[in-house]
Parts: C-alpha cells; structure tokens; sequence
C-alpha cells in the first residue's frame, strides 16, 4: 500500500507553494501579486530578501529529495526501482508546478525540486548541474538561463552517473518542463530585456 500512496504523497508535498508561505509570513504579502508573480526563489529574493529566498529554496529541494529518499529506501535494489524512483520524483515535480491547492495555477518552475530529486538519485551528476548554473549566473547574471543550462546538462551528466536510461529520460522530462514553465524568460532573454540579479530595480 506504501508503494502505491508515495506518489500521491509526493504530488501533496510538492505542491506545498512553500514560497508563498514564507512571504506572507515573513511579509504578510502576497508573492503571487509581487514581482513576477512566481513562488519560486528568485522572486522571494526580490520581495523578501535574501534569507527568505535561502529558505524557500531549501524547502523547494526537499520537496523533491525527501519523497526520492523514501522512494530509495521502500525499493532497495529491486529490479523496477529506478523506474518507481522516477515516478515518485516526477510526482513531487508536478505538484510543485501544478499544485492542487492553488487549482493548478501559480506554481514553481521546478529547478530546486528537480535538484533536490537527483540529489539522492544522482548526487554528482546534479552537482555538475550545480557547477554549471553558477557558473552562468557569474558570467551572465540571469538565474533564469542558468537554471536552463543547469537542467540541460543534467540528463547527459546523469547518464554518464548512473548509466540507466530510466533516470537519463527522468531528466530529460525535467528538462522539457522546466523549458516549459521559462518560455516567458526565454522571449525576454531574446529580447535582451531579462533583469540581472546584479542590477537592483
């Protein structure tokens, strides 16, 4: 019964809008109607400051490594784990960016949920996504286009990790999606109008 309830149980946790809790605590505003609008890191950051953005992230990237690590632990080495791992990963993933509690609106574009996944699943593969998202946010100062170049380096580091398909095309999904969820950050990337966390305003 436990096999079959983790999903679900992880679909609930991810769709927890962490990032709207911790503004209105820190705040008493509403994210959803600040900045862009989204519940994700970045835009706490703006509204909330720094230390409520650390937070939101953190809880973000449990969302998905805590649901992964129970996953892991029911299935042990069995011959269908990585592909009840995935599922349950998945599950955590699309309730952050589709939350039941907020009739499937307003959610997160996934990144810190996808990395706290292959945290457990993959832990350098999804460091090396790490390393490549820092990287270009040094260089370019855009969050939004390191996280896609972060998630984009993820599935052939994963590969390269673990060897199995199952969790190479589980980032590759992850990679769709989150391109999915930044289509307004990629037009105004080619409109040279993303903001910089550099630049205040």
């Amino acid at each position: 019964m436990h096999l079959i309830l983790l999903p679900v149980i992880a679909y609930l946790l991810g769709a927890v809008p962490w990032g709207a809790v911790v503004v209105r605590v820190c705040t008493g505003k509403d994210i959803r109607r600040q900045g862009s609008g989204n519940i994700g890191a970045t835009n706490v950051r703006r509204i909330a400051g720094g230390r409520a953005a650390a937070a939101t992230l953190l809880l973000d990237m449990l969302k998905g490594a805590l649901p992964v690590m129970l996953a892991v632990w029911f299935v042990r080495d069995g011959a269908g784990a990585p592909l009840y791992i995935s599922l349950t990963a998945m599950a955590a993933f699309v309730g952050h960016c589709y939350p039941v509690y907020t009739r499937f609106k307003g959610g997160g574009k996934g990144v810190a949920t996808a990395l706290g996944s292959f945290l457990v699943i993959a832990p350098f593969a999804a460091l090396i996504a790490v390393l490549v998202f820092v990287m270009m946010l040094c260089f370019f100062g855009r969050v939004s286009l390191g996280s896609m170049t972060g998630a984009a380096v993820l599935p052939v580091a994963v590969w390269q990790a673990t060897h199995s398909t199952i969790f190479a095309l589980l980032g590759t999904v992850f990679l769709l999606l989150i391109l999915l969820r930044h289509r307004d950050n990629l037009v105004r990337l080619a409109k040279g109008e993303e903001p910089s966390v550099f630049r205040k305003g």
